[in-house]
């Protein structure tokens, strides 16, 4: 049968452009690629009058990314949503939904039923502040962080037993939230002090009662904030201003080597986000391919570097892509979700580009070449002495030229495409 959607969703709801504000609801993927949720707009709903109301009314949707193709299903209610609520997708196909009432933070779980959309209620929090984290190893349990004043609260608002439940108050103001093991149990957070002071990232152990241990020490004033995580092959992706700015840079979690700050991620005019790990390369950090989001004047395009290869590869991505959203698979294959006005639903698959050997300088003396060296720089580099870990060789260096986007790379543009035409 064929779902039904209310009087004020269009049967074909305009797709929102790649341009469109930073204000627009994420797409968001579980942790194992299955499924993925966002708010879409629907536009033109009926007005109290009869009249057409031209407002942005949003409703939830969910696509299934782990099938022969993907496709997405229209989770309406009687009511639009608001534009500040979240979504989250779970591994057994329902969505969590955080919307704000007044002073509390009500949470529902949705679901296709039959011609409309079912809908199980959680709770709520009262709160003033509160987000959801990131989907969870598991894919059947969500939390969410209330920051305070002082401390923060770090709920669980699904699968728990009594609906949303407390489960640590942490100190200082909490933020962030990226999963460092498959089980679900160590959260890393970014933590700024009660009191003032640097951001750090910090882990919580779930299975100790939230026991919370430092995790990025790089300076002693600097900000060092965790954006990703791969749990297989310990590769960590950071963002400090420990060089004097912010910089991105990457580590290895419970390793001796200091923090790199590759050269080639440093791009101007630029904003540059990692948002996806390739997953299944153990104890092979450096192999691992990371897909970055890179934010320019001329709209958002895709970035895929290798902390090995020490080189950005810039590539063009679909129309209508969903930016900052994709997933990688073992193999090395990036989906990247995408829908315009000829496509509902798709995905773009694009191989990873290979990394073409370089000549290197000589490693310095007592020192394997293991494809963890600092990234190639336009002078020679330095002779970096070992020191502990978080402790990263702060250089200065010149930045290179932003490479020609018109100068497309053969063998690693094309698209194989997955998906529904409207």
């Amino acid at each position: 049968m064929e779902l039904s959607a209310p009087a004020w969703v269009p049967a074909e709801a305009p797709a929102l452009s790649t341009a469109a504000p930073a204000s627009v609801p994420a797409f968001t993927i579980t942790a194992n690629g299955a499924y993925a949720a966002r708010l879409t707009a629907a536009r033109g709903r009926p007005g109290g009058s009869g009249e057409v109301d031209t407002a942005t009314a949003w409703f939830p949707e969910r696509w299934t990314l782990d099938g022969p193709e993907p496709y997405a299903v229209p989770l309406p209610l009687d009511q639009p949503e608001e534009a500040d609520s979240q979504v989250l997708p779970l591994t057994d196909g329902r969505v969590l939904i955080r919307r704000r009432v007044a002073d509390r933070h009500t949470f529902s779980l949705l679901y296709p039923t039959g011609p409309g959309t079912g809908e199980l209620p959680l709770g709520a929090v009262e709160c003033a502040e509160l987000t959801l984290l990131p989907p969870s190893p598991g894919g059947v349990s969500a939390y969410a962080l209330s920051a305070g004043e002082h401390s923060t609260g770090l709920w669980l608002v699904a699968g728990g037993t009594y609906g949303p439940e407390r489960i640590a108050e942490l100190p200082g103001r909490c933020s962030g939230g990226v999963w460092l093991d498959r089980a679900g149990r160590l959260l890393a957070l970014d933590r700024e002090p009660a009191g003032g002071g640097p951001v750090k990232a910090v882990a919580v152990d779930l299975g100790r009662g939230a026991e919370m241990t430092p995790l990025l020490q790089i300076a002693p004033d600097s900000d060092d904030r965790l954006l990703l995580a791969d749990p297989d092959s310990g590769l960590l992706l950071i963002r400090s201003d420990a060089p004097g700015h912010d910089r991105i840079g990457w580590g290895v979690l419970g390793s001796c080597l200091p923090v790199r700050f590759p050269e080639c991620l440093r791009l101007p005019d630029v904003a540059v986000t990692p948002f996806a790990v390739q997953p299944g390369q153990m104890l092979m950090p450096e192999s691992c391919a990371v897909a970055l989001r890179i934010d320019g004047a001329a709209g958002s395009w895709v970035g895929v570097w290798r902390p090995a290869g020490r080189r950005l590869h810039q590539l063009p991505v679909p129309e209508g892509w969903l930016a900052g959203s994709g997933v990688w698979s073992r193999e090395g294959v990036l989906a990247l979700p995408y829908t315009n006005g000829e496509t509902a639903c798709a995905v773009a698959l694009l191989e990873a580009p290979a990394d073409v050997e370089r000549a290197r300088c000589p490693s310095p003396a007592g020192y394997p070449e293991s494809g963890m060296q600092p990234s190639a720089a336009v002078a020679p580099p330095p002779v970096y002495r070992p020191v502990p870990l978080g402790q990263a060789p702060l250089v200065g260096r010149t930045a290179p030229a932003r490479p020609d986007r018109s100068k497309v790379e053969p063998g690693v543009h094309a698209f194989a495409h997955r998906g529904r035409r409207r």
